[in-house]
């Protein structure tokens, strides 16, 4: 392919451009696609057979370039490393629609990259890298039987809009991404605000249309190349070693499933080895491989439990198809933690545990989106000994990643605004024990501990894992409540759904089929909404609303504003001054260019600090009084501290009412002193004058001054000899503002 061709599709405004022949040449297949100015390079690869493989190795990289965006990257290396959560959910999401698209049996290393070379930070990769797969495998020789094309969907104002911008998804209602091919939906991945079924099942029906559009376009790009696609064959196994093995299997005892159940995919391995064991010691069969009897056995196992449900309505564990496991939810299960929920679903347990930051421990991104910080978090671990096996504990996988993304998708939209709660918030779940659907437990444990904490969330949120079991001789098939591992594996479809009491928040479909049956939709939904109506009474009686307030251990938060002027004097000279309050309240600050400065720390050390800073802030004013600290004696007067960074003096002849040889007769250093501001100059110098007993000295000497010239005058007045009371502050016109201003949300606290 030699010869550079371009292809181009209108998408309403814009225009999808495919380009082929120009790079990359050495690939198996390769193709750039761009929208606007956001343009990927998509190559596919492949490698040699792995002999003694059970499964179809396809590797999915997504690399973002920080060149595509005219960045340089954050790190000390200044180079990409690790692949960021971004990249590895748009390498899932292409992977997962384009996998079921191999024949099986298919054991070749196949390698796709979708490389962003170039980003507008307007129009989103991720959807453009699995249209760029589905191209480069379609011109490649690999045995791929696509094309698969994949759009978003976003819906603002009531109308549903293709490939929406990054702004446009922040005013949607839903973000719903839907793959598939020309026959089928093969993958839907999506986040909203509690939107109903009802609308959901539009804009997926909206998105296939999109879809169909999008694989003619490939599909007249393949017409222009006659690729010879490799020649795949698969592997032959001797007829009388299946008959042998599907003898077996039938013979084995009629509670098979129940074990079966329990044990999990232990227990199926052991079958399979046991099976393997007796026929390596007949006759005829001493060279079989253990893989071709695992994949007999399981194979049988399939149609065993397909036939069981769909035919008697019986599943593996003895559930009706519409049953959900037994249910428990604990809320408060550790004791120091901010929050936790403790959720139990059959033999899968996820313990969810909330943590509580200032605002400046949010998330910093480093990656081509525009999207900076990240201020909910959440985090989904997945330890070998929840499954019962030995292991590594390394750092999290890309199901990892995937789950905790889908449970941190399913919460957002209940969470409170950083304005009502100025929380970071941070949540991991802990697998404990799995039987399938612990990404949905961890939904669950999530809202019983974010509850827990204290934080406002307006629903709780539940979520429930669908199954799906087919015929593959008729048009029967049978949709799973809650499935288990097992049910997983030997089924169809993976369709995880969250949502509250109001609509979805949240949905996953993955399935296996190269078709869905028709009608599908409408009754998975409905099947759903019932399981997590259910779900959502039980952890109701656990906890039925958030607590009324943040834990003991939770750090306080103080917000305050200050003017952007000031801002200067709550930093200090290189940080002086915000350092020193940080470290005498034990508290941490955080100042916005705005002028909004966050207090967090305990209570009352928050509190503290806040009315320092208030002080800092605050201009002194002629009539104002304090009690202050002298910090410096000299022979004219005593220098007091009035506010943080704030001195005045205190003349010797405003020490006392009567005359002062000597300052030190009357003060030292370290004394505390009542003062009030009589002056302050035009270069800011403030004068004071000691208070005593309430009353000010330069009031006193007038007093007695007047006092003098009645007895000389003897005019026989009775004047009043008692001094002026006193106020301890005066409230001034400024201080007024501020309190006008608090009471409009200036100064909060939590």
């Amino acid at each position: 392919m030699n010869e550079t061709k371009t292809f181009e599709l209108k998408l309403g405004q814009r225009v999808l451009k495919v380009e082929l022949g120009k790079i990359a040449q050495q690939a198996n297949g390769s193709c750039t696609i761009q929208l606007q100015d956001t343009l990927l390079l998509v190559t596919a690869a492949d490698g040699d057979p792995r002999p003694g493989t059970d499964f179809f190795p396809l590797t999915v990289d997504f690399e973002e370039r920080m060149y595509a965006i005219g960045k340089i990257p954050g790190s000390f290396f200044k180079r990409e490393g690790r692949a960021g959560n971004d990249a590895i959910l748009a390498a899932r999401m292409t992977d997962r629609p384009i996998r079921p698209m191999f024949p099986k049996g298919y054991i070749r290393d196949v390698h796709i990259v979708c490389t962003v070379m170039s980003s507008d930070r307007e129009n989103q990769a991720d959807v453009l890298g699995t249209i760029g797969a589905s191209i480069a495998l379609g011109l490649s020789t690999l045995p791929f039987e696509g094309p698969v094309s994949s759009v978003r969907v976003g819906k603002i104002d009531g109308e549903l809009i293709a490939f929406p911008t990054y702004a446009e998804i922040e005013e949607s209602d839903l973000e719903l991404i839907v793959s598939g091919n020309k026959d089928s939906i093969l993958m839907i991945e999506a986040g909203a605000k509690e939107v109903s079924e009802d609308a959901l099942i539009e804009a997926i029906s909206f998105a296939e249309d999109i879809i169909a559009a999008l694989n003619d376009f490939q599909e007249s790009i393949f017409k222009e190349y006659k690729i010879e696609k490799d020649k795949f064959e698969i592997k032959e196994i001797n007829s009388e070693l299946i008959q042998n093995i599907k003898n077996k299997v039938k013979a084995l005892p009629s509670d098979l499933s129940g074990s079966l159940n329990q044990e999990g995919f232990s227990g199926v391995n052991a079958l399979c080895l046991s099976i393997y064991n007796q026929i390596k010691e007949e006759a005829g069969f001493e060279d079989t491989e253990f893989n071709d009897t695992k994949a007999i056995v399981e194979k049988e196992l399939k149609l065993l439990f397909r036939s069981k449900v769909i035919n008697e309505g019986i599943r593996i564990d003895g559930r009706k198809v519409d049953e959900i496991r037994q249910l428990s939810a604990e809320v408060g299960f550790l004791p120091r933690v901010h929050g936790s929920g403790l959720f139990d679903r059959g033999e899968t347990q996820v313990l969810s545990v909330v943590t509580l930051g200032n605002i400046a421990e949010k998330q910093r991104l480093d990656n081509i989106s525009p999207g900076e910080h990240k201020r909910y978090m959440h985090h989904y671990n997945f330890p070998p000994f929840s499954v019962g096996e030995a292991g590594f504990m390394r750092g999290p996988g890309r199901r990892e990643i995937g789950h905790g993304m889908l449970s941190e998708k399913a919460l957002l939209p209940v969470l409170p605004s950083e304005e009502d709660f100025p929380y970071a918030i941070r949540v991991v779940s802990d697998v404990l024990s799995s039987n399938g659907s612990t990404s949905q437990a961890s939904i669950c444990g999530s809202s019983l501990s974010l509850m827990d904490a204290g934080v406002p969330i307006t629903s709780p949120v539940a979520g429930i894992a669908m199954g799906l079991f087919t015929d593959s001789d008729s048009d029967k098939y049978e949709i799973l409540t809650d499935i288990a591992g097992l049910e997983d594996a030997f089924g169809d479809m993976d369709f995880k759904i969250a949502g509250s009491n109001k609509g979805i928040t949240a949905i996953q479909l993955d399935i296996k089929l190269k078709k869905l049956p028709e009608g599908f939709m409408v009754d998975v939904f409905s099947r759903a909404k019932n399981a997590r109506e259910k779900i959502l009474s039980i952890m109701e009686v656990a906890i039925n609303k958030p607590r009324s307030e943040v834990s003991e251990f939770a750090p306080s938060i103080e917000i305050i504003t200050v003017p952007k002027e000031k801002i200067g004097a709550v930093i200090g000279q290189g940080g002086k001054v915000i350092r020193s309050i940080e470290e005498d309240f034990e508290c941490t600050v955080n100042i916005e260019d705005e002028g909004v400065i966050h207090i967090s720390g305990l209570k009352e050390n928050a509190f503290k600090a806040k009315e320092f800073i208030l002080e800092l802030v605050t201009d002194p004013e002629v009539g104002n009084e304090y009690k202050g600290k002298v910090v410096r004696v000299t022979d004219f007067g005593a220098f007091v501290n009035i506010l943080p960074g704030k001195d005045g003096l205190v003349h010797i002849s405003a020490l006392d009412t009567e005359r002062v040889e000597k300052v030190t007769d009357i003060t030292n250093e370290g004394d505390e002193m009542d003062v009030k501001i009589v002056e302050v100059d035009n270069l800011g110098r403030i004068n004071l004058t000691r208070i005593i007993n309430g009353v000010p000295v330069e009031v006193i000497k007038k007093d007695n001054k007047k006092n003098s010239n009645f007895k000389k005058n003897d005019s026989g007045n009775d004047r009043n000899k008692n001094g002026r009371s006193r106020n301890f502050k005066k409230t001034t016109e400024k201080e007024n503002n501020q309190k006008e201003n608090n009471d409009k949300g200036g100064e909060r606290s939590w």
